[in-house]
């Protein structure tokens, strides 16, 4: 079976958009190392313009790019395993009792992998714009060049924000986890902040021609549902949630059939 190349690159190009937290996140609970696994994510995205013109396009492209991604991080460990020993890692820590472990009501854990990511990324050990920064970067997916539109600075000094960041994470031994329903609270600031941060960059994306990157905005949506899920009784949570949604309420009135920006007179 073989796909047009240009229907495989339109495939991957919504996956991209669509799975990348989600497939980061399940790599770096592989590698502990965020570099790593940026790195292999995007060696399966790569794979994926290839290797599903041999084979199609798989009806589950997010699980079908996580095992790719999977596979190479443990091959890459494998070939790493002296430097990688050698090298302070993300410590996880999964026997503190905390939001990880509650349900949803159908008896399926919580889809924490997003939560995870986000909260690694807004560790109070960070500074606000590392933070933003990093969100935009990991769990958005941006490049660093569109990352440094957002901020208003160059490309350079983003990536160089970005680099000590992770650095950081890595030297101060950030755990990669949700934080435990005790701490929750005191963290829940910075988390609202890049949440919204997430939603405003695709209600508004700052490169590109798409006047919304919906992709972006569901993924916002989705975590704040989760944090509501989590923190039923915080009225910011709830106050966020509400204005993200009231915001995107008016997402089909936004755009005319070109494409165009409709004022809202």
């Amino acid at each position: 079976m073989t796909d047009d190349p240009s229907a495989v690159a339109a495939a991957v190009a919504d996956a991209h958009r669509r799975e990348w937290a989600l497939v980061l996140a399940a790599t770096v609970h592989v590698t502990r190392d965020l570099d790593v696994a940026e790195e292999c994510a995007q060696d399966a995205f790569a794979a994926a313009l290839t290797d599903w013109c041999r084979s199609g396009i798989p009806s589950r492209p997010g699980a079908w790019l996580t095992t790719t991604a999977k596979r190479r991080a443990l091959n890459v460990l494998r070939h790493r395993g002296v430097e990688t020993r050698a090298l302070p890692l993300l410590v996880e820590d999964d026997t503190v009792p905390g939001p990880a472990e509650l349900l949803e009501d159908d008896g399926s854990p919580l889809p924490d992998d997003r939560l995870r990511l986000i909260a690694t990324c807004c560790h109070p050990a960070l500074d606000q714009t590392a933070q933003g920064a990093l969100t935009l970067r990991l769990v958005c997916g941006l490049s660093t060049a569109e990352v440094a539109r957002a901020f208003l600075v160059g490309e350079a000094t983003m990536a160089a924000r970005i680099t000590r960041a992770k650095k950081k994470i890595a030297v101060a031994r950030i755990p990669y986890r949700v934080p435990p329903a005790a701490e929750l609270p005191e963290r829940i600031d910075a988390v609202l902040a890049v949440v919204h941060l997430l939603f405003t960059t695709g209600h508004t994306p700052p490169a590109g021609e798409e006047l919304v990157r919906r992709d972006l905005v569901e993924r916002a949506l989705d975590v704040s549902r989760l944090l509501r899920r989590l923190l039923p009784d915080d009225p910011a949570v709830a106050g966020l949630l509400a204005l993200l949604l009231l915001t995107h309420a008016r997402r089909e009135t936004r755009t005319g059939p070109d494409g165009r920006l409709l004022l809202l007179a």
